[in-house]
């Protein structure tokens, strides 16, 4: 498979596949939790509090690994993400999310403890089960 062929499979399933497993790790402690994702291309965004474990283990370890996609019965490809989080604050960022998001969690779009998590993968991995083909990996920190 082409790289532009297996990217345009990734953007499928990163499309599709909204709930996903974001997993973080504070003090060599791993740690994961389902999150609800959007996507600008291969980027991620995901919405927490400032009041919650992860954004204080985002502060003090950006890395993360996010797993996107698989369906038992379908088996349908999935996704691994590996790459950074940034912590967004920035007003315009959190008026479009708050516009695609599932408005769980948070009454208002200017709740002070309201951020926007931006994963930026640096290695998205392709699984695909029908094929039989091996994962494919892609380095994205230079797209």
């Amino acid at each position: 498979m082409m790289k532009q062929e297996a990217i345009q499979k990734i953007n499928e399933v990163i499309e599709h596949s909204r709930i996903g497993v974001l997993a973080t790790s504070y003090h060599d402690q791993p740690n994961s939790r389902y999150m609800i994702f959007y996507n600008d291309g291969l980027d991620l965004y995901t919405k927490t509090s400032k009041q919650t474990p992860k954004f204080e283990e985002i502060k003090h370890n950006p890395k993360a690994h996010v797993l996107l996609g698989y369906e038992e019965n379908n088996q349908l490809p999935y996704v691994e993400l590996e790459g950074a989080i940034e912590i967004v604050t920035d007003q315009q960022q959190i008026n479009w999310l708050w516009q695609e998001q599932d408005k769980t969690f948070f009454d208002s779009k200017e709740d002070p403890d309201l951020v926007v998590l931006r994963v930026i993968p640096n290695k998205v991995t392709l699984h695909e089960q029908k094929d039989g083909n091996g994962p494919i990996e892609i380095d994205v920190s230079n797209l």
